[in-house]
Order: C-alpha cells, then sequence, then structure tokens
C-alpha cells in the first residue's frame, strides 16, 4: 500500500486539531469539500476511520489520535528541514501566524507590520486578532503575543511592552453633563462604557486606595467587544470608559478627553510577552520576527528613558 502524501497528513492534522472543516479548510487555504474528500480518500487507504463527525462536532478516533500523536513531530521536523535551506538565502521567505490580544494588536504590531514586511518581502505575515488564550501548537500557530500572567510556562517569552497603565476618560462634553466623579462610589450614577471580552465576562473595572487594588461594578448603555468602538463612543461624549493610557493618550493631549479619578488609578497591569514553543529548530520567518522585534522594544525603551530623563 502506497503511503499517503504530505498534503493527506496535513489534511488530517489540521481537522483533528481544529475540530471543524470549516477552520481547517480556511487555514488550509482549501474549500470545505475538498478536504473532507481528501479525509475520504485517506481512510479508505488505512481501512480505518481517523475522525468522527456529527452535525455537532468533530473529533479524532482513537486511531486517529495515535496518529496525530506520532505525526505531529514528524511534519514538524519535516517543515524544518525544508526550511533550514532559509540560512542560505539573503533573505527568509515562508508562512508567518502569529495570534495577538487586541491591544497588543494596536499597540505593538500595528507600528511595526509595514516596516518588518518592507525590511523581509518574501515572508507572507497573518495576523488573528482574538483576546482568547489560544493554543498556539493546536492552532498551529507560530507565535502569540498575551499579557504575560496568561502564558504557559513551557513557552519561550520576549517582552513587547512595559507593564499597562490604565485610566478613566470621558470627554469635556460628557464631564459637562454628568459630572466629574471625585470618588470610586461617584461611579453608579453614570454610563460606563464596557468591554466584554470573548469568554463572556466583562472586562473589569479596578482603582486603588492605599496600593490595594479592587474592583468596581459600574453599569451603562453600552457593551462592546472591541476597544476602538468603546473609545469612540467615549470620545463622541457617551459616558466614561477605562483603557489602556497608551490608547487613550492621543486623545488626552489634543483635548478631545479628560482623565478622572486619577487619585485612585490602579497599579500596572502586565506586560505584553510575544511567546512561541521551545523547538530544536526556530522557524527563519519567526527567528527575524522574534529579532525585528526586541530592536523596536529596546528603541522605544530608550526614546522613553530619553524623555524621561529630560
Amino acid at each position: 500500500m502506497a503511503g499517503p502524501g504530505l498534503a493527506e497528513m496535513n489534511a488530517f492534522i489540521a481537522i483533528a486539531e481544529q475540530r471543524s472543516f470549516a477552520k481547517a479548510a480556511a487555514l488550509l487555504g482549501v474549500s470545505p469539500s475538498t478536504l473532507s474528500e481528501t479525509l475520504r480518500k485517506l481512510e479508505e487507504r488505512f481501512g480505518v476511520r481517523l475522525i468522527e463527525r456529527t452535525t455537532r462536532s468533530v473529533n479524532a478516533t482513537v486511531a486517529g489520535e495515535r496518529l496525530l500523536q506520532r505525526l505531529r513531530p514528524v511534519l514538524d521536523d519535516y517543515r524544518a528541514a525544508f526550511e533550514s535551506i532559509n540560512d542560505f538565502r539573503d533573505k527568509p521567505f515562508g508562512d508567518l501566524r502569529i495570534t495577538v490580544a487586541p491591544p497588543a494588536a494596536d499597540l505593538v504590531m500595528a507600528p511595526l507590520v509595514a516596516g518588518f514586511l518592507t525590511q523581509y518581502p518574501d515572508i507572507r505575515l497573518e495576523l488573528t486578532v482574538d483576546d482568547a488564550l489560544t493554543d498556539i501548537v493546536a492552532g498551529r500557530y507560530d507565535a502569540g503575543i498575551r499579557a504575560g500572567e496568561r502564558l504557559e510556562r513551557d513557552m519561550i517569552a520576549v517582552r513587547v511592552t512595559d507593564p499597562l497603565q490604565v485610566v478613566i476618560v470621558g470627554s469635556s462634553a460628557y464631564l459637562a453633563r454628568a459630572g466629574r466623579p471625585r470618588t470610586p462610589q461617584d461611579l453608579t450614577a453614570h454610563n460606563c462604557i464596557r468591554i466584554r471580552l470573548s469568554r463572556g465576562t466583562m472586562f473589569p473595572w479596578l482603582l486603588a486606595q492605599d496600593g490595594k487594588a479592587f474592583e468596581v461594578a459600574v453599569e451603562g448603555s453600552f457593551i462592546v467587544n472591541e476597544l476602538a468602538l468603546a473609545l469612540r463612543a467615549t470620545r463622541d461624549g457617551l459616558g466614561l470608559m477605562q483603557v489602556p493610557l497608551d490608547y487613550a493618550a492621543p486623545l488626552l493631549r489634543t483635548g478631545e478627553l479628560e482623565a478622572v479619578l486619577n487619585d485612585w488609578a490602579p497599579p500596572q497591569t502586565a506586560a505584553f510577552f510575544l511567546y512561541y514553543p521551545s523547538r530544536r529548530h526556530v522557524r527563519a520567518p519567526l527567528q527575524v520576527f522574534v529579532d525585528f522585534l526586541r530592536k523596536q522594544v529596546n528603541t522605544r525603551s530608550r526614546s522613553r528613558t530619553s524623555i524621561d530623563g529630560n
């Protein structure tokens, strides 16, 4: 019996790890029907069912799980062997897939994407913005960017931001209409714009007194899962919002927003890190991205130190 080809193995692994034909097809850049046909032929070749699919779920069978465990490291080594040829090219090439938390997408990735791809035109960068704690191995990502306290211990991590400070902001028009809160208790009388995370929970409003942080219960007429929309509504005078300072800084400088309750500001939150699995061979696109990001972080740190020193 002829062994399966690389395309068939990739198809099976994508389905087993994504647990969805649609997601696996999107990952591989093929149609779900093509992927289903590839799997059908692979199962016929082996004479064993590898994937159980119902209207509600897609999961590997016992045989499929065993095959997945054996194939994953083989394919990683297979890809690494070919990509080692990158060492002999002037510039690395290939796909680079990164999952990024929403704040890091705006604060870290947005300013450097154009510069990175200009410097490395043979790399194709795919970013997925999601606040869920994605399993980058199962999702077949090369790396992720998340807050430090959310990282697995077995990951290699590179800090890409300083710890973030959050502020409560509102527009001048809103504060003139609703009044300026002086204590955390005053927030109960205000329209507070809230952020819902992908796992369904609300992003907490945190304040601090005598160095101890505490959560404040707030209510409001607008709940959204996207920071830029919330910030726009705040600028338009809808209500108050608690947001990372780096997001609001441009609008604070222009006077479009004002900070309130500064004396109750909570301690700085965790910094963001780029993280990726420890491997014997780091793919060339990821290695140059890590190096590029380190240089950007060091440049920002020197710039911030210079400004603070003045």
